[in-house]
C-alpha cells in the first residue's frame, strides 16, 4: 500500500471529515477525495460510509485505520527518540496523572521546570482514566497505584495519606471537634463513593458516612473539595500533600487517617534515553525530596504546638 495515501487516510479518519483532514495536511478537498478512492480500489474495499454529517468508517476501514493509528504511534516514538539524541531539552512532553495530584501539586510546581527548560512544552493531561503509555497515549505518567503492564520502567515516589482539614475560620464559627462522633455536627466535603479514587480515599470516606453525617457536599476530585474548605464550606477529606501550599488548614482528629497510597512515576520502556523524561523525572524526584522536608517540618510545628 502506498504510505502517501495511507497518511491521508488516517487523516481523514482521524478528523472524520475530508475538508478537516485536507486543512490539516494543506491539502484540497478535491485532492483529499481522489487519493481516499485510488486507496479504496487499490484495495477493493469500501472504506467510509459517506453521509451529510461527515465519514463513518466502514468494517474494513476499522481494520485498516486500527492498523494506521499503531504506526502513527510507533512513527511518534520513533520521532521522539531522534529529538531526543540532542543535547538540549526541547518538544513536547505529554504528562498523564490524576486531576487531583495534577492540580493541587504538580501544576503550582511547574514554573520551576519551565525555568530550567524554556524550550519545554509540557502538555498536562489530567484524568482519572489511566491512559496506555506502551501505545503513546502519553509519554510519562504519574499514579497512585504500580502500574501493572510489564514493559514500564516505574519508580516509587512518595506515599500520600487522606487526612480531614478545616480552615481556622469555620472551626471557629462552628465549634471544635474532638472525637467522630462531633462529625455528626458539621458538613463532610468529600468525594462521593461512586467517583474515580483511590482505594483509601473510598474506605475513609465511607468509615466517615457511618457517623451519621447530617450535611455532605460531594466533588468528583480533590480540587474541588479544596474550594469547599477553602471557602469555609465544612471539614474536608483531603490528601496530605495539600498542607505545603496551604498551611493555614487545620488537620482535623490527627489520629484519624487513610491507609497509605503509594505514588509512582512510570513511562515507557523505548523513552528510556529521553532527555526530555530524565529532566522531569529530575525535576520530580527533587520536588518531592523538598515536599518530604516540608512535611517534616510542619510535623515539627505541630508537635511543638
Amino acid at each position: 500500500m502506498d504510505w502517501d495515501k495511507l497518511r491521508i487516510f488516517h487523516a481523514v479518519a482521524d478528523a472524520g471529515s475530508l475538508t478537516h483532514a485536507g486543512d490539516t495536511l494543506h491539502l484540497s478537498q478535491s485532492a483529499v477525495s481522489r487519493q481516499i478512492r485510488a486507496l479504496e480500489e487499490a484495495l477493493n474495499a469500501t472504506l467510509f460510509h459517506r453521509h451529510a454529517r461527515g465519514l463513518i468508517l466502514t468494517e474494513q476501514g476499522e481494520l485498516l485505520f486500527d492498523a494506521t493509528k499503531s504506526m502513527n504511534k510507533r512513527l511518534e516514538a520513533a520521532s521522539a527518540r531522534i529529538r531526543d539524541s540532542e543535547e538540549e531539552v526541547f518538544g513536547e512532553l505529554r504528562v498523564t496523572t490524576t486531576i487531583g495530584f495534577g492540580t493541587l501539586w504538580l501544576a503550582p510546581r511547574l514554573p520551576q521546570l519551565y525555568k530550567q527548560y524554556p524550550d519545554l512544552k509540557i502538555d498536562l493531561m489530567l484524568e482519572e482514566r489511566v491512559l496506555d503509555l506502551p501505545m503513546r497515549e502519553a509519554d510519562v505518567a504519574i499514579r497512585m497505584k504500580e502500574p501493572s503492564q510489564a514493559d514500564l520502567i516505574r519508580k516509587r515516589l512518595m506515599s500520600v495519606r487522606m487526612r480531614l482539614y478545616a480552615t481556622p475560620e469555620y472551626l471557629e464559627k462552628s465549634g471544635g471537634i474532638e472525637s467522630l462522633t462531633d462529625i455528626s455536627r458539621h458538613r463532610l466535603i468529600c468525594q462521593s463513593l461512586s467517583s474515580a479514587q483511590v482505594a483509601a480515599g473510598a474506605t475513609l470516606v465511607q468509615h466517615l458516612f457511618s457517623y451519621d453525617v447530617p450535611s455532605l457536599f460531594t466533588v468528583n476530585n480533590y480540587f474541588g473539595v479544596l474550594q469547599g474548605v477553602l471557602n469555609g464550606l465544612g471539614v474536608g477529606v483531603l490528601p496530605d500533600y495539600v498542607t505545603e501550599d496551604f498551611p493555614n488548614l487545620v488537620r482535623v482528629l490527627p489520629e484519624l487517617e487513610s491507609g497509605e497510597v503509594p505514588v509512582f512515576l512510570a513511562y515507557p520502556e523505548e523513552l528510556r534515553q529521553s532527555k526530555r523524561i530524565a529532566a522531569f523525572r529530575d525535576f520530580v524526584q527533587d520536588e518531592i525530596i523538598s515536599h518530604r522536608r516540608k512535611m517534616r517540618e510542619l510535623a515539627k510545628d505541630d508537635l511543638c504546638s
